[in-house]
């Protein structure tokens, strides 16, 4: 079996100068037209989890798993789909790329195995990540997208990639969930057919009243009790490796590290820890923010957090540690100076961690906030939750409606009210927004791609329309998407 090489420890120096770097570099340069060896590849593999095999995907870059570049790179060559089954690469916050070539649209299709695509677009920096858009998402068809700021100084990177794994077919999950695919046309169970023509009848964009949340009843029948953890996950893992046989990565004594935390999970958020060290939040979603320390970082699905930490000069093990929401157990990595003794770390923790709630988010500020503007575009938006595990957007899943219409350059709010009984990570394709309100409080929030809106909770993003094309806004619990949650955003 196999573990895929990873882009876990790199330091600016390395970037810049190394042998590993060379494919990173080569970003700038000849990529642009068709290359003997692709840029990206995507295959199909076994590798080990908890000491059973496990078939999975991974996604190679010049370098190893995944693409690390420097500012100033383009994503420019083939993407080989080298893999047994169709893929939809979405490149998650990159908002210098074209709709055309993100296959995760309303008129893309999957690239077939053996398929190549050709994209070239200036890389976003910061700490991104690219991935399926389709239920293979699940089996870690999923990479980091790392592009260095160019004033993220002399830190040594560490990427962390979290997954929640399953030896169940996503197919079986969700049958399990007791929801239909509700993106048939889109790939979302397999199909080879894409979503050209699928049709899109009137979407109702009426606001609804907050009041309107306590009357609402579950669609599981459980009442209105909050609660996560929907799907009963096998392992969760780190690099693609649990707690039981964890990624030791080497950091010098006394030096600066740049931990790149990317929440690859599909239906699991994280509280993020570095137990014996004072973690500095320094970005999230690969966007600058005001410095912050916390004892624990929350970590939404599709999102990411760059935490800045010291090495004593003394030396040691020190563990990054992601706790599931509401649970226990725990994944995580080690960082390890030469010579210190690694002691064995259990994957479930004392206690339980609780729900994700918005504290952390309502104390972030933004870097680069947006300008103060007055808003061109206003979209109240309701989160509903329906028998049979329908997940919906304004009452409808995703084909049912017709998009959210904006023209470019145009100021949007958009207020998302969650009356479920779930949190909803929302994701907007090709953009970045700013959290601007959680429920009637307005501030200048976090620049962001995914925010996390929790049950009987509502919070406003604001964002400015990017170029003319089709962009997808969905819940990035994979399952929820899947049975629904999907809308578009079109800009024209």
């Amino acid at each position: 079996m196999t573990r895929p090489e990873h882009l876990s420890s790199l330091s600016r120096r390395t970037v810049l100068a190394s042998g590993a770097a060379a494919g990173a570099l080569a970003l700038s340069g000849g990529w642009s037209r068709v290359l003997a060896a692709p840029l990206i590849t995507v295959e199909s593999l076994t590798i080990d989890v908890n000491g059973k095999a496990a078939k999975v995907f991974a996604v190679k870059g010049p370098a190893g798993e995944g693409i690390f570049a420097k500012e100033g790179d383009r994503l420019a060559g083939a993407v080989l789909n080298a893999s047994q089954a169709p893929a939809v690469m979405h490149w998650h916050g990159q908002i210098f790329a074209p709709a055309d070539q993100d296959r995760a649209r309303p008129d893309g299709g999957e690239l077939a195995p053996g398929g190549t695509d050709q994209v070239d677009f200036l890389l976003t920096p910061g700490t991104h990540w690219m991935h399926s858009h389709t239920l293979s998402e699940q089996q870690l068809l999923a990479a980091p997208l790392v592009t260095r700021e160019a004033d993220a100084g002399e830190a040594q990177d560490v990427v962390v990639m979290l997954h929640d794994f399953s030896f169940r077919s996503p197919e079986e999950i969700l049958a399990g969930l007791g929801g239909a695919n509700a993106h048939g046309g889109h790939g979302m169970g397999g199909s080879t057919q894409g979503m050209a023509g699928m049709a899109m009848p009137g979407m109702d964009h009426a606001g609804h009243s907050m009041g309107a949340m306590g009357g609402m009843g579950s669609g599981r029948g459980g009442g209105m009790r909050a609660h996560a953890n929907d799907v009963d996950y096998d392992a969760f893992l780190a690099n693609r490796r649990t707690l039981a046989d964890p990624e030791v990565v080497k950091v010098e004594k006394g030096g600066k590290v740049r931990l790149r935390i990317i929440n690859g999970g599909t239906a699991t958020a994280f509280f993020v820890s570095v137990p014996g060290l004072k973690p500095l939040c320094v970005a999230v979603d690969g966007s600058p923010c005001v410095p912050m320390e916390a004892e624990a970082f929350p970590l939404a699905q599709g999102q990411r957090i760059d935490l800045l930490v010291d090495i004593p000069a003394s030396g040691g093990a020190f563990p990054v540690l992601a706790q599931v929401e509401a649970s226990p157990r725990r994944t995580g990595v080690i960082l390890a100076t030469a010579g210190a003794s690694v002691a064995r770390i259990a994957d479930t923790a004392d206690r339980a961690q609780g729900l994700l709630d918005l504290t952390f988010e309502g104390r972030l500020s933004a870097g680069k906030p947006l300008a103060q503007r007055k808003a061109d575009k206003v979209f109240p938006i309701t989160l509903g939750e329906e028998a049979g595990y329908r997940w919906t957007i304004n009452g409808r899943t995703y084909g049912e409606g017709r998009p959210f219409a904006v023209s470019p350059g145009e100021r949007v709010e958009m207020t998302f009210m969650n009356p479920t009984t779930m949190s909803h990570p929302m994701h907007l394709h090709g953009h970045h927004f700013q959290v601007v309100g959680v429920g009637r409080r307005r501030f200048s929030g976090a620049v962001r791609d995914t925010v996390m809106v929790p049950p009987h909770t509502s919070v406003t993003i604001a964002f400015d329309a990017g170029p003319k094309g089709e962009w997808f806004l969905h819940c990035h619990h994979l399952y929820h998407m899947a049975a629904g949650m999907m809308a578009v955003v079109k800009v024209a």
